[in-house]
């Protein structure tokens, strides 16, 4: 069963303004962490968002996949860097995580698409 992550990703972003509106001091709250976390220090963004992928492989999170994918890519990431952090995220993860491995890589994939139309 193929998944269509650039949608996903642009129907959770849709999701994710609904329920700002809904709960917004804590989605401040979340939103200033994620800029703190994903703020360029020891470890610069694409590092970050590589690292956030595997973690979205471990915990099996299509929606955290699909933005940090995004982002990952947004952030100059390669497809061989890509191809690590999943093998990475295998290694830790055991069989569920190569399930999601596979995916994050056919996310990469469709977003690599999306971009070339």
């Amino acid at each position: 069963m193929s998944k269509n992550f650039p949608q996903l990703a642009d129907d959770l972003s849709k999701a994710i303004g609904t329920l700002r509106k809904g709960i917004k001091p804590t989605m401040q709250g979340f939103s200033s962490m994620a800029q703190a976390a994903m703020t360029e220090d020891a470890l610069d963004p694409k590092t970050k968002e590589l690292i956030a992928t595997a973690i979205a492989i471990a915990v099996r999170c299509d929606g955290c996949i699909a933005f940090h994918v995004k982002a990952a890519r947004k952030c100059g990431a390669t497809r061989e860097e890509m191809l690590e952090t999943i093998a990475t995220a295998v290694y830790m993860g055991g069989g569920p995580s190569m399930i999601y491995g596979a995916q994050t890589l056919e996310a990469w994939d469709q977003f690599e698409e999306a971009e070339k139309a």
